[in-house]
Formats: C-alpha cells, structure tokens, sequence
C-alpha cells in the first residue's frame, strides 16, 4: 500500500502552561467601584428591564468589566442561531433544581434588541422555566460579540457533529447580517473549522444527513477564506449540494447491500471508505475534485464483490447515524 504524504492540518494552537502567578490581576485589583460607557449602559438595560445588578467587578484574567445581575426570566431569551435544547437534558436539570432548592451556576447574558440573551445558559434557562420561577441569576458581559463565541463558551452538554454545525451555520447568517463584507477568515474564532458551515447547510436541509462520514475529508480540505462572508457562503453552498447529492447516492448503495442481507451500523462509512481515494493521493485534491471522484466511485460500486468480512474488517469508526 503507497503511504500517503498528505500533510495533516496544524493542531489547534494552546497556551502553554504558564508561570504560577504572572497573568490578569490579583484579587484586591479587580474591585470596580464605578461603571463607565457600554458597562454603565448595560446596568440601565439591566434596571429598564425590572432587573437588579447585584455586584459589579473586573474579570481577573482580562481585566473586561463584568455584571452580577437577577433578570426577569421573561426577559432572557437564548441566541437565535444556538443548538436546540435538549428536552431530556432540560427536565433532568430541572429535577435536580427542584430537589436542592438552589440555582448556583448563572448563566451568560448580553444585550439584545429587546431584554437579553444567553449564548450559554439555554438548559438552565429552559429549566427554570420548567419550574415556574420568575427570576435568573445572570452574569451580564458588556461585550456582544460574547454572543458568537458559543463553541467555546458552551460546556453545559458536549456537542455532537450536528449540534456544532447547525450552530455555526447560524452563527454565519447572524453575522451575515452586520458583517456580510467582511473575510470569513476574521471570524474563524467563532465557527471553531471551517468545515463545520458546510456540515451546518447540509444538516439544515436534512437532519438525518450522516456528516460523521463525509467530515473527515470535508475538514481535510476546507480552509477559511480571505473572501467575504457573502461571496463564501456561495462556495459552501455549492459544496453542501454536492454532499447532499453524494450521500443519497451512497444511501443508493446501502440499500443494495442490505438487500443482499450484510448488516451493520457503518454500512455508509463502509462505502465511503472503499470510494474515497484521499489517502492514496500524493497531493491534496480540491473538496470538489474529490467529491465528484468519490461520486463517480460510489456510481460505479459493485456490492456482489462485497463480503460480510469486508465490512467487518474496515473497522467501522463513526456510526451512520450519529
């Protein structure tokens, strides 16, 4: 079997572990006795909405004003273009509220048009409201654009491929709406892979669409662009078509395999890896190139050739449907 030399995308970058006490400031310099510009404004969107600020301080490792508050729970709202909350995870949250009598863990807020949102707190809040309270306890950040940063910012339950895309995709057209010019690459912060847009667009239109076998390639070789968020999102759009089109082609096949009675969970990935000649290749395709070869590959797949060995020994990896 030829090696590939394929180089492997950069690992995402980490602070390195730094010197005990030598970053942000110590706990006495934190103490902000007085609110100024966006902050002091906050505090009265805060007081408008019939909430109440209950401390105020300088965040001890940015030095960026930040709010204690208990808003009216009708007047927090989760961001529009964040993951659906989960019904389960809600009530088991709900639950556990219930029988400590306690919220302890406040969520993030900001700023909207009308009262706030919280780009991290939708369980919480969706909890609370459950039990019928009228109040939440809210850590208010002046900073809106706090709002995009939810994948990194959301640790109240892990994300799968579909969560992480669908809310990158939202995230984009939010952003479209103020900063359509702008280069996708400036906000790469936000969408955490540029993959995950193209994996949003395809869950958007199916929800049942099996991204954990496409992902990946489609990662492998998509780079942010130095073009506008406008002009990218075309690009994308164009991809996630072709993606859609290759997985019911592939779906095409399965269907053919369990009609000859093989039987597994990874008959998809199965396919895919038989048809996708990425790692054979000296150089990198371009996603289009490639897609269309795997497609043509996928058209031309012979399942009477296929052994229940075969699937058994390619190992698997991520499941159909994730």
């Amino acid at each position: 079997m030829a090696k590939s030399t394929l180089k492997r995308l950069p690992p995402k970058k980490r602070p390195r572990k730094a010197v005990s006490n030598t970053r942000g400031a110590a706990a006495a310099e934190t103490v902000l006795p007085e609110l100024t510009g966006e902050a002091f404004a906050v505090k009265a969107a805060i007081e408008q909405c019939g909430g109440v600020v209950t401390g105020q301080y300088l965040d001890p490792l940015g030095g960026h004003p930040l709010l204690l508050a208990v808003l009216p729970l009708d007047q927090v709202e989760p961001t529009p273009f964040q993951r659906d909350v989960s019904d389960a995870h809600h009530k088991r949250l709900a639950n556990v509220l219930d029988r400590t009598g306690m919220f302890l863990d406040p969520i993030i807020a900001i700023t909207a048009a009308a009262g706030f949102w919280t780009p991290n707190g939708g369980h919480r809040l969706a909890a609370m409201r459950r039990l019928g309270a009228k109040a939440i306890t809210a850590l208010v950040v002046p900073r809106r654009e706090v709002a995009w940063q939810i994948l990194a910012l959301n640790t109240e339950k892990a994300h799968n491929l579909k969560d992480k895309s669908l809310e990158v995709i939202r995230i984009f057209r939010n952003l479209m709406e103020e900063r359509a010019t702008q280069p996708e690459k400036e906000f790469g912060y936000y969408f955490e892979e540029a993959s995950f847009i193209k994996m949003g667009l395809c869950y958007e239109q199916n929800p049942r669409f099996s991204g954990g076998v496409y992902h990946s390639f489609v990662r492998r070789l998509t780079e942010f662009s130095g073009e506008s968020l406008a002009k990218s999102l075309k690009v994308h759009e164009r991809h996630a078509a072709m993606l859609l089109e290759l997985d019911q082609k592939v779906a095409e096949v399965v269907q053919k395999l369990k009609a000859k009675g093989f039987v597994s969970p990874y008959l998809k990935a199965f396919v895919v890896a038989r048809s996708n000649p990425l790692r054979f290749m000296p150089e990198p395709p371009e996603l289009e190139d490639l897609m269309a070869t795997i497609r043509g590959k996928v058209e031309r797949f012979n399942v009477d050739k296929i052994r229940q060995e075969d699937i058994v020994a390619s190992g698997g990896g991520m499941p159909d449907d994730e």
